[in-house]
């Protein structure tokens, strides 16, 4: 799990002028952007997923739930 809630990822793509790069747990780099208001993730393959739940809360973290698995780079 991560640190960054949607509105915190939603800002760095705003800063980024429409993407925005996320550092990943196990160390890869997930790409954010916004299409309307709806949130996406690109893994280093090119595989984008849509953020259908956010900000899930954890003990160790926030977790996003994405509709399409995304992996880390081949």
């Amino acid at each position: 799990a991560g640190k960054m809630n949607a509105s915190d990822i939603a800002k760095a793509i705003k800063m980024g002028k429409g993407k925005a790069s996320l550092k990943t747990v196990s160390g890869g780099t997930l790409t954010a952007w916004m299409k309307g208001k709806d949130l996406y993730l690109t893994d280093e393959n090119g595989n984008s997923s849509k953020v259908t739940i956010a900000d899930v809360n954890q003990s160790n973290g926030v977790i996003h739930v994405v509709d399409t698995v995304l992996l880390p780079k081949k």
